[in-house]
């Protein structure tokens, strides 16, 4: 039985194919920008490796924000459109809690009060958050916020709190708790949707392939154009 995963609602564009719920096949790039460039070749070298098509896939599962607006896009349209031409089912899995089941397998053995919170760059000093436990259940939605030295202050009293994703990294001058910790070298992954997705797929929870939207958390706001010659 095979499920293939797409992550495309970070920097790190990524396609896995998972076999029974085992990592069969993974493709990756972090280069900026190259989601729209690589996301289709991806998909198509992993099925030509197992021989495979479209049709002999059980779903297709999508990392549904929150995320970059135009990479969700991106993943999601890819998605749907495999789920379209095999006539397969879509299951979307929420980004934040796909990168917690990453980082508790980066970090191993952790102590039971330890929290994980998964940050995913907003623009300044915004972030998309969510804090989850060693177990990867979520004890705090996801949620847009701008992060100053008082951030997670009484949850970093009690707990160890580990940040990663590419918003973390920005946060490491402003949260200074001596029980805050930062994953370095971590990366988003489709890998890490295996567990979340098997699930679903057991429970048959299925997207409307119709009518399912990422889950952008906040609108779109595009940049005004400089016109040359203007100011």
């Amino acid at each position: 039985m095979y499920i293939l995963c797409i992550e495309t609602a970070t920097p790190v564009c990524s396609v896995a194919l998972l076999e029974n719920g085992n990592l069969a096949g993974l493709k990756e790039s972090d280069r900026k920008n190259s989601h729209s460039e690589v996301i289709t070749p991806f998909v198509q070298e992993m099925l030509d490796e197992h021989q495979l098509d479209v049709t002999g896939l059980e779903a297709i599962a999508v990392s549904m924000g929150p995320g970059s607006y135009t990479g969700l896009r991106i993943g999601v349209s890819t998605a749907k459109g495999l789920c379209y031409a095999g006539s397969k089912p879509l299951i979307a899995v929420n980004t934040l809690q796909s990168m917690a089941a990453g980082a508790i397998q980066f970090t191993g053995t952790v102590e039971k009060s330890d929290l994980f919170c998964p940050m995913i760059d907003a623009r300044r000093m915004e972030v998309y958050a969510a804090l989850f436990d060693h177990n990867g259940k979520e004890v705090r939605e996801t949620k847009a916020e701008i992060i100053d030295e008082h951030s997670f202050a009484e949850l970093l009293d009690e707990h160890v709190v580990h940040f990663f994703g590419d918003g973390a990294e920005k946060c490491r001058a402003v949260i200074t708790h001596p029980n805050a910790r930062f994953l370095d070298d971590f990366k988003p992954s489709a890998e890490y949707m295996a567990a979340l997705v098997m699930q679903k797929f057991n429970n048959k929870q299925f997207e409307d392939v119709a009518y399912f939207e990422p889950f952008y958390l906040k609108d779109f706001v595009a940049g005004v154009p400089k016109v040359k010659g203007l100011r």
